[in-house]
């Protein structure tokens, strides 16, 4: 890890995304942090267009940073989509800053927006790990699960719903068949159930209800 002056308002630290800077004191918004250096590479030359790596910084169409190197203490600047500084871009000096574009406290990582094509191209498909963009998956993650929640719910609403209106129907139906029970039970005790047939004689005639008198 390469070694920074004590006298240097920053340093190099653990971060989401890996290493990261870090400021080690009250940093005001417009001063100027850090360079951002490292070899100019020069578009018309095919060798030098060729080179290819995250670091590389554009300045013009011609002009290229290639912050690489070990000694570009810049380079462990992350990306924020909401950033506490910016690069300063100086083309015809071939000279880029990053300056403060808030009042950055100590303990505090310091980070810039990267640019459109950096992000799509590096960012965009593994997903920005910023604070920013941290902070939406977290809400749309906790929106999620409200949603989910709130259908779980009306569902077991529903539920319980038709459980009540199937039991009322069950309690009607059983109401209903104890008034019929009790109805036909009182047919039957006030002497209008059903006639006892008559019995038959061993000659094979009916005998009424009158019993027979005995011969002499």
């Amino acid at each position: 890890m390469p070694t920074i002056s004590q006298n240097k308002p920053y340093r190099i630290g653990r971060s989401k995304t890996g290493l990261g800077l870090f400021a080690t004191r009250p940093i005001k918004k417009g001063t100027k942090i850090i360079r951002y250096f490292g070899p100019i590479l020069d578009s018309r030359k095919k060798e030098q267009d060729e080179i290819e790596n995250k670091y590389l910084f554009e300045l013009n169409n011609r002009w290229t940073i290639d912050g690489s190197v070990r000694e570009n203490i810049a380079r462990y600047i992350n990306h924020a989509c909401r950033p506490n500084a910016e690069s300063d871009v100086k083309p015809r000096k071939r000279k880029v800053f990053i300056r403060a574009i808030k009042n950055i406290e100590p303990g505090e990582e310091i980070n810039y927006d990267y640019g459109t094509d950096y992000f799509k191209a590096y960012l965009k498909p593994i997903g920005c790990k910023c604070e920013s963009c941290e902070r939406k998956r977290r809400k749309k993650r906790a929106e999620v699960r409200a949603e989910r929640q709130r259908l779980k719910e009306k569902v077991e609403r529903k539920a319980k719903k038709q459980a009540e209106k199937l039991a009322k129907a069950k309690e009607k139906a059983n109401e209903k068949a104890k008034k019929l029970n009790g109805k036909a039970n009182g047919k039957s005790l006030n002497g209008h159930g059903p006639a006892r047939p008559a019995k038959t004689t061993a000659g094979g005639k009916r005998r009424t209800g009158v019993p027979a008198t005995l011969n002499a």
